[in-house]
């Protein structure tokens, strides 16, 4: 399913190598700051989990600089990118994410 949306989206899915986290050491620590709040956490439903998960995500894309690229957010970084490649297709504007 996951693939079939890359897809729909023109998003070009690439995997890592296997049990070679430093390849993908902002996943793994984003991962690993997930599993630290799931460890410290007490949650009263799975709604409260969902919501707790989606305002984490929005704090580490929208709040929280990331060294390696160059003290940005990820959505700071990723509307870099896209302004110094304006021949690829941007999609957040297709997910109303705001600029």
């Amino acid at each position: 399913m996951f693939n079939q949306l890359c897809r729909a989206l023109g998003i070009e899915h690439r995997l890592t190598k296997r049990r070679a986290p430093q390849t993908n050491g902002m996943v793994e620590r984003f991962n690993g700051r997930i599993s630290d709040i799931l460890k410290t956490h007490h949650f009263q439903s799975g709604e409260d989990l969902r919501a707790t998960l989606h305002r984490y995500a929005a704090l580490y894309n929208h709040q929280l600089p990331q060294a390696a690229p160059g003290g940005k957010t990820p959505l700071q970084a990723m509307k870099a990118w896209f302004k110094s490649n304006p021949e690829l297709r941007r999609p957040y504007d297709r997910l109303g994410w705001d600029r």
